[in-house]
């Protein structure tokens, strides 16, 4: 067996692990970006209460969309 066939074998049985911290990497910067959107609103409403709804409205859109990037992650986690 030559050495760059050892070498492939080697990444290979290494790809799930990469996969795996990179799936952990996209989960937590989803927790914390879901964080930071919301402590925002809150903020944003203690300070402005009548800016309340359009607040909330935008909260949602960017929740979805940093939810979104996560779902990616997991998609890409089970590919490899």
């Amino acid at each position: 067996m030559s050495n760059a066939m050892v070498l492939a074998q080697g990444v290979q049985d290494l790809a799930p692990s990469i996969a795996t911290i990179g799936f952990g990497t996209s989960a937590i910067g989803a927790g914390v970006g879901a964080g930071l959107i919301f402590a925002a609103v809150i903020n944003g409403t203690a300070r402005q209460p009548e800016a309340q709804g359009k607040l909330q409205g935008l909260a949602w859109i960017y929740y979805v969309l940093v939810e979104l990037l996560m779902l990616i992650g997991l998609l890409l986690y089970f590919i490899s």
